[in-house]
């Protein structure tokens, strides 16, 4: 059985068929998925200030709605289960996510929106906002090579607090998910870790994880140990294999470029306090063109 029951595309209001609605309508056929499109309209105030405000909406509607119902049926012909619906809203985040909460879907694609840097770090983003709290699985969408995913990436953390228990471990979400995901897309499925030289994490048993200057060759023959047993238990094969020492929001983004990645799937974690206003590294991975990014929450078991 497919992973993905139900696909949930946040469609842009470009009125055109982007790289996200590619990427959906591509899986949506590879799985047999239904997909489930929204045009979220952001209604402004100065409509309603304007002469003829409710016209315009109207007509802005209207307009919207025929595009969608157009590519919607272009879909269905194709043998796609599409449905589609416009949404005028002053509350356009919040929105999205009752949506989510309504259709329970499996995956949520969407565009990435572009930030630039300054405004990130006043103004936390939709899509960062999206990846916070939304319980689906995100699949942010930057640039294609073409719809269906033929180069997926798992991106794994092997962090201590994400090693220590193999059978609910953020890793382990990965892996399942990008291991399907190629399977259903006939992709090949590289495994990455990039890991900083300049300090490391170690457990203490009295204290919880803290952080030590340096990179020792302990540490490297630990770190290339557990990253062997990970590469194994999923068979994956040596040239698909790649430990990277660097900066990892750099590093990634350059295997992506370099390696032709078509999707990098990595873990979506709650930050709060300091964690949650400077991002994590998936998050600053989403603005790092041309990466696509499929971001998976981990499901513990009970």
């Amino acid at each position: 059985m497919s992973q993905y029951q139900r696909i949930f595309l946040i469609a842009g209001q470009s009125m055109r068929h982007s790289p996200a609605m590619q990427r959906a309508q591509a899986i949506a056929d590879a799985t047999g998925a239904a997909l489930h499109i929204t045009l979220f309209i952001e209604d402004v105030d100065i409509l309603g200030l304007m002469s003829g405000g409710e016209a315009l909406r109207k007509q802005l509607q209207d307009e919207h709605r025929k595009w969608l119902a157009d590519e919607a049926d272009v879909m269905r012909r194709s043998g796609i289960d599409v449905t589609s619906e416009v949404v005028l809203t002053r509350t356009v985040y919040e929105d999205m996510l009752e949506q989510v909460k309504r259709l329970q879907p499996d995956l949520v694609i969407k565009d990435v929106h572009h930030e630039s840097l300054l405004k990130r770090v006043f103004i936390t983003p939709l899509d960062w906002h999206l990846l916070r709290e939304c319980p689906a699985a995100v699949h942010f969408v930057s640039q294609i090579q073409c719809p269906l995913p033929r180069v997926i990436v798992a991106a794994v953390d092997l962090a201590p607090q994400h090693t220590q228990n193999p059978a609910s471990t953020t890793n382990d979400c990965i892996m399942a998910t990008a291991t399907r995901l190629a399977e259903q897309c006939d992709a090949e499925l590289h495994l990455l870790h990039a890991y900083d030289t300049a300090h490391t994490h170690i457990t203490d048993a009295g204290a919880g994880t803290v952080t030590m200057p340096g990179f020792n060759s302990e540490v490297r023959k630990a770190l290339q140990h557990a990253f062997t047993q990970l590469a194994e238990h999923y068979e994956i094969p040596p040239e698909r294999q790649h430990l990277l020492a660097g900066f990892p929001v750099k590093a990634i983004a350059e295997f992506a470029a370099q390696h032709r990645a078509d999707v990098i799937v990595m873990g979506n974690t709650h930050h709060t306090g300091l964690d949650k206003r400077v991002g994590s590294t998936t998050e600053h991975v989403l603005y790092q063109v041309p990466c696509n990014i499929l971001a998976t929450r981990e499901k513990l078991e009970p």
